[in-house]
């Protein structure tokens, strides 16, 4: 395996553990800080369902990048042993970030992605994609813009420091920051599509008519989905 790593892209979600009263406290209420907590556990497996399913099409080998320190026991409980579990080194997200791509790249991935824990319907063929645009010869970023200015996924091939500086975190401005400072470095920057991060009630309610059929076709979710019909007439 590791003889082949060169060749593999390590996809990492950035995920804090899902404890009562520090996850998802945008949606309490309506939830309570119970179901919050079970809401974000639910996201943390689909997404790490969602990466063997990619792993399936591309050479992928899946994480949890973790928060907080000594909480990989949680984490464990919730994914697949197929799914790595990757120690916090700091504190902040930049610095999480920045970690993560620059702890995988030293185990030897020939490529990063990070991706945040709020997507569970991000559809499988856009982490293969990311996965595949990296592949191609040369330095370069791949970013997956979040309809909110941010952005859900980061790729890269090296450990550039610079991407995660001077970023205004949790704002609108994150996407353009991040190509803003990807131009500085003279890397091309590969653009996904859309997709949508679930952390206010107006995102839950799109989540909800989606996983009905109602919106874009994504990844099934199945452990959202169980966790949202126990809220039925909630949301």
């Amino acid at each position: 395996m590791i003889a082949a790593r060169p060749a593999r892209c390590a996809v990492a979600v950035m995920a804090k553990a899902p404890r009562q009263g520090e996850v998802k406290t945008r949606l309490v209420p309506p939830l309570s800080s119970a179901e919050a907590a079970a809401l974000g556990a639910a996201f943390i497996e689909d997404i790490a369902a969602n990466i063997l399913a990619a792993a399936r099409a591309a050479p992928i080998e899946g994480y949890i990048a973790y928060s907080p320190p000594g909480s990989a026991a949680v984490f464990a409980a919730l994914v697949p042993a197929a799914i790595g579990l990757l120690p916090p080194r700091r504190i902040g997200l930049g610095a999480s970030l920045f970690d993560a791509a620059a702890d995988l790249l030293a185990m030897g991935y020939g490529r990063v992605c990070l991706v945040n824990a709020d997507s569970p319907t991000l559809p499988t063929a856009v982490l293969v994609e990311a996965a595949h645009r990296l592949a191609a010869p040369g330095d370069r970023v791949v970013l997956g813009p979040a309809v909110d200015g941010g952005y859900y996924l980061i790729g890269l091939k090296q450990p550039h420091r610079r991407l995660f500086e001077d970023i205004a975190w949790s704002t609108e401005l994150v996407f353009r920051q991040t190509v803003e400072r990807a131009a500085e470095l003279g890397l091309e920057t590969v653009t996904l599509p859309s997709w949508y991060d679930v952390d206010d009630l107006a995102s839950l309610r799109q989540l909800v008519d989606d996983l009905n059929g109602a919106g874009p076709a994504g990844y099934p979710a199945p452990h959202t989905a169980a966790v949202l019909r126990r809220l039925a007439g909630r949301l």
